[in-house]
């Protein structure tokens, strides 16, 4: 089976600065690794890679069958329709509703059945468990509430790979648990995730493999005891 994500010898510059060098990793479908190290110790960095939003100095980023690092401009919208992207802050737009939210990321890669996209949008809200908050607004959803929302924007699509940069930042702990769970179950369901976060107490409470990155490299970590 081929990796949902496959990394070579990837290197990582801004201007003069080497940011990470020779990171080697393999995803495959379902899987779950942390991402973590200090702030500016590149996690962010090899994320925005591994999306196209920044270019590698050299190595090759892989997602399923696709080169990543050789994109032109245009073809990179083909690229992320095979990934969800979670980030931080919620990005929300404001004057649409939880529904019309998720359901826009159908419509901007193509879709045109409007059956069929609410057929996607409602199974998807029952996942991440906002069947009854899909006519709220952003504005009217809790922390917790505009997350899941993020997460369903980032799942309905089917896709291979989903990258949380920091995505319980910005919630308490008890809601932060709720979600790090939530992505959990995303990979018992067969997409891959790499969850991104400085959160020790998360990785010691619900254990995967961990990738640290530091000093310039990205290296496995054994499991923290319980």
């Amino acid at each position: 089976m081929k990796p949902v994500l496959l990394l070579r010898e990837v290197s990582i510059a801004y201007g003069e600065k080497l940011v990470l060098e020779k990171v080697n990793l393999s995803l495959n479908k379902g899987e779950f690794i942390y991402l973590t190290g200090r702030t500016g110790s590149g996690k962010t960095s090899l994320l925005r890679a591994i999306y196209a939003d920044i270019r590698p100095l050299r190595g090759e980023i892989w997602v399923g069958e696709q080169r990543v690092d050789t994109l032109a401009s245009d073809e990179i919208p083909y690229l992320r329709r095979k990934l969800g992207i979670v980030f931080q802050d919620f990005q929300l737009l404001p004057y649409r509703t939880v529904y019309e939210n998720v359901a826009l990321t159908l419509e901007v890669t193509g879709w045109r059945d409007r059956r069929k996209i609410r057929e996607q949008v409602l199974e998807t809200l029952v996942r991440v468990g906002l069947t009854a908050r899909k006519d709220a607004y952003p504005h009217e959803l809790s922390g917790g509430e505009l997350q899941r929302t993020c997460i369903a924007r980032a799942l309905v699509g089917a896709p291979l790979l989903i990258l949380a940069d920091e995505p319980t930042g910005n919630l308490d702990p008890e809601v932060g648990s709720q979600i790090l769970a939530l992505f959990h179950q995303i990979a018992r369901w067969g997409t891959a995730v790499i969850f991104a976060t400085h959160n020790f107490h998360h990785i010691r409470e619900m254990p995967a493999p961990i990738y640290i990155c530091k000093d310039g490299r990205m290296q496995p970590q054994p499991l923290p005891l319980s």
